[in-house]
C-alpha cells in the first residue's frame, strides 16, 4: 500500500515512516500542508495520515481542502487536542479516523489497516488471477496451492500489479507506487524486482508480461511479449 504522512515533527516523522516501510508500505513524508496537499492531488494514495499541527496550512484546513477537490482517499488525523469538540470537528469535515499523540505505533497500524478494508478501496482480502491467490490479510502467497516465499518488496511489487491485473503498468507507476517519490525513474530497479518475482511465481504458466516500451502487465491470457 502507498500511504502519505504529513508531519512536521523530524522524530515523529522518522518513527511513523520507518515502522510503516517495515509494515511493508510504501510512504512519502512531507512536513507542511501546502506540501500535503500538492502530494495528494499529484499522486494515488491508499491512506493519507495528517496531523493537524502544521505549518502553512493546518491539518483541517488541508482535510477540508482534499475533500473539496473530491479525493475520496482515507484520512487518519493525528492531534495532540484531547477535547471531543476537536475530534468531532475533524470527523465531521471529512476524516475517517483519528488517533491523539502520544500513540503507540501498533494502534496506528491497526487503524490503518481497518481503513484499508473498508469498501470501495477494500472489497476482498482474497486477490487472484489464474491459480496465483493472494491473502493481503495473513500476507500470504500461492500459486497452485503451493506458498510462495516473498520478501516484503517483492510482496508489494506483486500485490500492485494484482489489483490492477490485466492493466498496463508503467515503470514510473510501479516504482512510485512501490517505492515513493524517492524512486529514481532512470533506475533499473523496477526490471531487477520483475526478474525476481517471475523466477518466483511464473513456474508454470507465465503471468507477468513484459509490453515493450511501456512497461508490464500481469495476465493469464496467452499474449506473447
Amino acid at each position: 500500500m502507498r500511504l502519505l504522512l504529513v508531519e512536521d515533527e523530524e522524530g515523529i516523522g522518522k518513527f511513523i515512516c520507518q515502522g510503516l516501510q517495515e509494515a511493508g508500505h510504501a510512504v512519502d513524508w512531507v512536513r507542511n500542508g501546502e506540501k500535503g496537499l500538492e502530494y495528494a492531488l499529484s499522486a494515488d494514495y491508499d491512506v493519507l495520515i495528517l496531523d493537524i499541527m502544521l505549518p502553512h496550512m493546518d491539518g483541517l484546513q488541508l482535510l477540508q481542502e482534499v475533500r473539496r477537490r473530491g479525493i475520496k482517499t482515507p484520512i487518519l488525523y493525528l492531534t495532540a487536542r484531547d477535547t471531543v469538540e476537536d475530534r468531532v470537528r475533524g470527523l465531521n469535515i471529512g476524516a475517517d479516523d483519528y488517533l491523539v499523540k502520544p500513540f503507540d505505533f501498533s494502534e496506528l497500524l491497526a487503524r490503518i489497516q481497518a481503513l484499508l478494508r473498508r469498501p470501495p478501496l477494500q472489497t476482498t482480502h482474497i486477490l487472484k488471477v489464474d491459480d496465483l491467490e493472494m491473502d493481503t490479510i495473513k500476507r500470504i502467497v500461492r500459486r497452485a496451492g503451493q506458498v510462495l516465499d516473498l520478501s516484503q518488496r517483492e510482496y508489494m511489487l506483486l500485490e500492485y500489479l494484482m489489483r490492477n491485473a490485466g492493466q498496463v503498468l508503467t515503470r514510473t507507476q510501479i516504482g512510485e507506487r512501490v517505492w515513493g517519490f524517492d524512486f529514481y525513474n532512470e533506475s533499473n530497479v523496477v526490471d531487477v524486482y520483475i526478474g525476481y518475482l517471475r523466477r518466483k511465481i511464473d513456474q508454470g504458466t507465465p503471468l507477468i508480461k513484459t509490453v515493450r516500451g511501456v512497461g508490464f502487465r500481469l495476465s493469464a491470457d496467452e499474449t506473447l511479449e
